[in-house]
């Protein structure tokens, strides 16, 4: 599947050696660019007409689908992920209410806008400095539509990078992240690529536009990871502490004297017992009710999220990596809404 997905990408550079005008190549792409983003755009528009039209909601989830998974350094499997969540999510084995009492089937708690076409703007040759920003804008439109908030299924961890940027550009100032993963994602730059998905965190931190930046979960740290947390001054608790840190991180009050909250779930924080569909396998991590409890109890205005990292080519025949994606959706979407 994907050397059938690359074709097309391969296809630009000898289209160029070709003599093909390099404006009618831009033009192409910024056809389907722009067809792109009209679509999340008008979907944006009529989920957040409907919801205002219902009333009284003050922040309502949307679903926006990222499916990039080239950004992996080892598997890209997560790219086909967002699809695989939604079809858990509505599967109909588990009912439509969460844990709090909220209702999926209600518009006021959850909508959802579709996802941006990575691959087919990536098979025009667009490259990941364009790409990147393509998302931020996707996740911007989303927000534009009030009370919509995004909720991003992934897709791998790049993705959280230009989710969090357009996050902080729309509201005009820095988040504060809880970012739940056995990795911290924090390698200035992995394998030669700045936007790898073992690097979204330094490019969020980089870029100011996180003020404190909360890691939960870590069990697999080289000593670049723990020099750039020091760097940037991240907050790092890795599960060899966890008994000790369990009390304050399932208490946490987050978000004042900024612009509120931003959780980043990668589903490989779990241990791989409750979710084994991973790229990344790491031993000893927590148990679907820490991290439940972890983002139950915690206070804060939490203005966006992402899912990221569950790779359906890797999950158990009967999918169950995938109900615990949905799962984590499902209660994130509770939090989220209000």
């Amino acid at each position: 599947m994907m050397k059938i997905w690359r074709r097309g990408i391969h296809q630009f550079p000898n289209l160029n050696a070709r003599s093909v005008p390099k404006e009618l190549i831009e033009k192409g792409q910024q056809r389907v660019i722009d067809a792109s983003l009209t679509l999340i755009r008008e979907r944006a528009k009529l989920k957040g007409e409907l919801v205002r039209a219902l009333g009284g909601a003050a922040a309502s989830s949307s679903l926006l689908g990222v499916p990039l998974g080239h950004n992996s350094s080892f598997l890209q499997g997560p790219a086909f992920a967002p699809p695989r969540i939604r079809e858990a999510i509505w599967c109909g084995s588990t009912n439509a209410t969460t844990e709090v009492g909220k209702e999926l089937n209600d518009p006021r708690v959850l909508t959802d806008v579709g996802d941006i076409p990575v691959q087919e703007i990536r098979d025009c040759g667009v490259e990941d400095d364009r790409l990147m920003k393509i998302i931020g804008e996707s996740v911007k439109l989303v927000m534009e539509e009030a009370p919509l908030r995004p909720l991003v299924l992934g897709g791998d961890h790049s993705i959280s990078f230009p989710v969090v940027r357009a996050v902080s550009e729309k509201l005009g100032g820095p988040v504060d992240i809880l970012h739940l993963d056995a990795h911290p994602d924090i390698y200035h730059c992995f394998e030669g690529n700045k936007y790898s998905h073992a690097s979204s965190f330094a490019r969020i931190m980089e870029g100011g536009y996180a003020r404190r930046l909360l890691q939960v979960g870590i069990r697999s740290i080289t000593s670049e990871g723990r020099e750039q947390g020091k760097k940037y001054g991240v907050e790092q608790y890795e599960m060899r502490s966890f008994s000790k840190d369990q009390h304050f991180l399932q208490n946490l009050h987050l978000g004042e004297g900024v612009k509120g909250v931003y959780i980043s779930v990668d589903v490989d924080c779990l241990d791989p017992a409750f979710a084994p569909g991973v790229s990344h396998i790491e031993p000893g991590g927590l148990s679907f009710r820490d991290v439940l409890n972890i983002l139950q109890n915690l206070k804060g205005d939490i203005v966006a999220a992402d899912v990221v990292e569950f790779n359906p080519q890797r999950d158990t025949v009967d999918g169950m990596t995938a109900m615990v994606a949905a799962k984590l959706v499902r209660e994130l979407t509770a939090k989220i809404s209000r």
